[in-house]
């Protein structure tokens, strides 16, 4: 598969995984559409504009596994290898995005088929865009904003929360100059995902971008800003966020946490060219669910490599849709003892994290019921469940009070493996007979004939040779009364029911510890 964007929506049309919408569709109604959908939606006739309009790209894992070109479980290492061994980008001479340049009166942002998303949104919202701005001392920063629309040549950026992008405009507030940026629509899932990692001051994202592609990102040179953009983008918005401050009120927004944010003040930004392609087409990142779908990973990652530096053998993870895909992580563990309480530890150090469960391997931590279950019978409160006060905490948690400063939060860990002074034994899950075998659809559909005679005359002969049979099977080796099913097969279960109870009657046979049946002492 090719690395841009309408190569991966390429791919998503040929793994069944894109639906095309011919019939004229209202702006207002894509939003609504998109979550009734498995697969992603591709509006080609949108009332009222020219582009057609794409949404959903990245809402679930099969996705996002098909844009990182492995499985799902495989994201992880691509993340952390592309993490260790980036790759800078590389300015081009040719660049699709440059096909059609507007500047100066020809721009105009509402010919773009920008969406709003819930009935309270401030307005028309750029969610999938990234943004690219170079500082003389930290060099060139990658990240995704909001960008909501509020002339033909002028929008806000949410850059309220402090990230590397905000260090930037504060630093050109000081010195009163506007800062340069770029915002690309239409990226490749390799610069949306690396964007949204939140690197250390300095740190070009489109390094990491470069590493999951295994190969340099290609900028284009900008028309009207010192700023370069992703070549291969749909769409590019050239601009200045102007030096102002955060003065100008903007929102309300869908959040990622699935409520409404409130009233934001935030800088603005002056649009002065639009560059897109010929065909471009417009990528509406869906909100909040493909916002943080396009976290997990990024978590996941984060996950593994702290419980990896803590020593802990681990199988799975889930950062979980429930918790945003921001807050909550279970985790399964080949447990050693202190394990659960380390692994806890270690995955509470991680940003934003909240509410940590970790579980033994037995358990399936991507099926909620078997999570509870976990939690519901091998956890006591008092000895398992680890409290920490006053963290760090991610602003838009609803459940803080309101403050001006820096937030602070509680986070829990619910240790939910086998108590290390429990038997194991314990938890032997139920394995029903057969399980593997016996499949429904084999007995749906008209009745069986009845039993031929001389079946029935089988069933109903003497039982002295097969109980004969059991008592030379359990001599070598005590067996469950499943397992002498299995021993047996050609004989019927009632046959074996009746010779295991007379050999029970007659004081042959009795049971052991663990269940089993074993010959009886002196019989």
């Amino acid at each position: 598969m090719g690395a841009s964007f309408r190569d991966f929506v390429a791919a998503c049309r040929k793994n069944g995984e894109l639906i095309e919408i011919s019939q004229s569709v209202d702006l207002r109604n894509v939003a609504a559409l998109v979550p009734q959908s498995d697969k992603a939606l591709l509006f080609t006739n949108v009332e009222g504009y020219s582009m057609p309009v794409v949404s959903g790209l990245l809402q679930s894992r099969k996705r996002l596994s098909l844009a990182l070109g492995v499985p799902y479980e495989r994201i992880e290492k691509k993340l952390r290898d592309a993490m260790e061994h980036p790759i800078k980008p590389k300015l081009v001479k040719q660049a699709a995005v440059r096909e059609v340049i507007l500047t100066e009166n020809k721009v105009d942002l509402y010919r773009l088929p920008v969406p709003i998303f819930s009935t309270m949104d401030g307005g028309p919202m750029i969610t999938g865009a990234v943004v690219i701005a170079e500082d003389p001392e930290y060099g060139m920063n990658a990240g995704m904003y909001r960008l909501m629309l509020k002339e033909k040549n002028i929008t806000g950026i949410d850059i309220v929360t402090p990230n590397n992008l905000r260090r930037y405009a504060e630093r050109a507030l000081q010195a009163m100059k506007p800062l340069p940026v770029s915002i690309s629509i239409g990226a490749h899932p390799y610069e949306m995902l690396a964007s949204t990692f939140k690197a250390a001051l300095g740190t070009n994202e489109l390094g990491y971008a470069g590493g999951l592609r295994g190969g340099a990102v290609g900028l284009a040179a900008g028309e009207t800003v010192p700023v370069p953009c992703i070549a291969d983008a749909e769409i590019v918005l050239e601009g200045e966020i102007l030096p102002e401050g955060w003065v100008h009120s903007e929102g309300p927004f869908c959040e990622f946490n699935r409520l409404m944010g409130g009233i934001h003040c935030n800088p603005r930004v002056r649009i002065k060219a639009v560059l897109h392609r010929r065909d471009p087409i417009y990528y509406a990142l869906h909100m909040p669910w493909e916002n943080i779908w396009m976290s997990a990973p990024i978590y996941e990652a984060a996950a593994w490599r702290v419980l990896r530096e803590a020593g802990v053998s681990t199988t799975a993870i889930n950062v979980t849709p429930g918790g945003c895909c921001h807050w909550h992580i279970i985790a399964a563990i080949k447990k050693q003892p202190g394990d659960g309480k380390n692994a806890i530890l270690a995955l509470l150090s991680i940003a934003d994290i909240k509410h940590v469960v970790v579980t033994d391997d037995d358990i399936d931590i991507f099926d909620p019921v078997d999570v509870e279950w976990a939690i519901a019978t091998r956890v006591q409160a008092d000895r398992d469940v680890v409290v920490i006060s006053n963290a760090r905490s991610k602003p838009l948690d609803p459940s803080l009070p309101p403050s001006d400063g820096i937030p602070t939060t509680a986070k829990m860990g619910i240790d939910a493996t086998i108590p290390e002074n429990v038997p194991a034994e314990r938890y032997k899950r139920i394995v029903y007979f057969n399980e593997k075998q016996a499949r429904l659809k084999d007995y749906l559909g008209p009745a069986s004939a009845p039993a031929p005679r001389k079946s029935r005359e089988r069933e109903e002969a003497p039982i002295d040779g097969l109980a004969g049979k059991i008592v030379k099977t359990l001599a070598a080796s005590h067996r469950f009364f499943g397992e002498m099913l299995d021993l047996f097969p050609k004989e019927g279960y009632a046959r074996i029911a009746r010779a295991i109870g007379r050999l029970h009657q007659e004081g042959k046979i009795t049971q052991d510890t663990e269940g089993k049946y074993q010959l009886k002492a002196g019989a």
